[in-house]
């Protein structure tokens, strides 16, 4: 999972301050590493920069302001294609015959390992280890073709998931997958225009949400404007990603015209009629994520809901675990348990999702420690038995909590009283679009042409 940002001012306004706020408000898609590239207005060689951590850590604000670029790409990193490193880190870039390129990409493409084995036996030379390195070596391929037409020919060649914010020269260009996998947005602010895996981005730098980039759609900013082109490929439906509702997406952005927020609140309202708990005496969520769903779920029972459960808001996805003492503290480190809400009081504890299962197990566990007479989990999505081969860090069903165990094993071994899930067609109703346009398959297992695939078609 990842964030991308990109900005172009037509007026010649340097926009890398604005692309480190974007990515300040991407922060929530990726805290392994960070990084920005921008083409300088003289040379026109791609520049970068890139560190690991979160992006106050990774970038130098000061030094990014003294700079110059009217046109930038950025670009938050949490892995699930290639290992983490420096290496690995984006936005990938190249100058190469036909001029500079960079990337930044959000998604996973799923036939890469088989267009790298192909370009290696032609000399191609990797650096990294990421899927996003074959878009560039692709491009290089077709040296004959001008810039934007060997980015075209090299997407019309992946399968699976990419939202990407691209520097051809001192152009910015925008692409979405045919399916429409993960978000990407297009915003404006007066002569800057802006691409962002989510809208909440261009809310930090003044910009206003024009439009959602349409799946299979290339979008070219440059002097002379927008210009809108397609990738040559025909998807037999889409597969808008029903985690971002669920967990991803910042609740202040709008996905495919979808407030993240309201979702989340209908998924907790259709919750607590499918799966009520009328003798709880409070209802709570597990921060952050199953907050909103949680006051859904109180508001349409009836029931009193309270923010029982408080995250330290220091910690992160990527928190480092040096010691054992704080490996079995890490839960307790991240949330902690009101004891006064909680202790003798029968509990509906509201949860987005059960992936590993692990955090729920010493959350529950914490509760009961703090005096909880008996606790009840509800679960804002379906159960997660299935690999993302899309772009998520979820790549293998022996990870799974819900793969590896049923429904009333998986209750016992988070210590949970009651366990009950929200049904498939309760979360695609919720999120409103149409059911064909949604990817489910981390619930359902039906993928994309029947999951990874790394078929070559060059």
């Amino acid at each position: 999972m990842a964030g991308v940002f990109g900005a172009f001012c037509k007026n010649g306004h340097s926009v890398l301050e604005d692309v480190y706020l974007g990515l300040y408000a991407l922060q929530h898609r990726g805290q392994e590493s960070a990084g920005i590239a921008w083409n300088s207005n003289e040379g026109g060689e791609v520049n970068s920069v890139k560190g690991m951590g979160l992006v106050h850590i990774a970038l130098d604000q000061k030094y990014l302001a003294g700079l110059r670029a009217n046109s930038a790409i950025g670009h938050v990193r949490y892995s699930a294609a290639g290992p983490s490193g420096l290496a690995n880190v984006h936005p990938i870039t190249a100058n190469y015959s036909m001029g500079s390129v960079a990337v930044a990409h959000n998604g996973n493409i799923t036939n890469a390992m088989g267009i790298r084995h192909m370009l290696e036996s032609r000399g191609a030379i990797f650096q990294s280890t990421t899927d996003t390195e074959t878009i560039i070596h692709l491009m290089a391929h077709q040296s004959h073709k001008p810039p934007l037409d060997a980015l075209v020919d090299a997407l019309r060649r992946l399968k699976g998931a990419y939202s990407l914010a691209v520097l051809l020269g001192n152009r910015l260009v925008a692409a979405r997958d045919p399916w429409g996998f993960r978000p990407l947005v297009l915003g404006r602010r007066e002569d800057t225009f802006y691409v962002a895996s989510e809208s909440c981005a261009l809310d930090i730098v003044g910009a206003s949400l024009v439009r959602d980039v349409k799946p299979g759609e290339i979008i070219v900013i440059d002097e002379a404007g927008i210009k809108s082109i397609r990738i040559p490929v025909e998807a037999s439906r889409l597969y808008s990603c029903a985690f971002e509702y669920v967990y991803f997406a910042r609740p202040d952005s709008v996905v495919d015209g979808k407030s993240v927020y309201e979702v989340r609140k209908t998924l907790g309202c259709k919750l607590s009629a499918s799966a009520p708990c009328p003798t709880a005496d409070i209802v709570t969520g597990m921060p952050d994520s199953g907050t909103i769903a949680a006051i859904g779920y109180a508001g349409c029972a009836g029931q009193r809901y309270e923010a029982a459960i408080v995250r330290n808001r220091f910690v992160g996805r990527t928190f480092i675990q040096p010691t054992q003492r704080v490996r079995a503290l890490g839960v307790k480190i991240k949330l902690n348990p009101i004891k006064k809400l909680v202790a003798g009081k029968e509990l509906a504890v509201v949860d987005d999702s059960i992936v590993r299962g692990t955090t729920a197990e010493r959350a529950i566990s914490m509760i009961r420690q703090d005096g909880a007479a008996r606790v009840h989990i509800r679960i804002a999505s379906p159960p997660v038995r299935f690999p993302c081969y899309y772009g998520i860090d979820m790549l293998s069903c022996e990870e799974l909590a819900a793969a590896k165990l049923d429904i009333d094993t998986l209750r016992a071994t988070v210590g949970a009283d009651s366990l009950h899930y929200l049904g498939i067609e309760d979360l695609v109703s919720s999120i409103g679009l149409p059911p064909s346009d949604i990817c489910t398959a981390c619930f359902s297992g039906e993928y994309l042409d029947g999951g990874e695939d790394n078929g070559v078609d060059l």
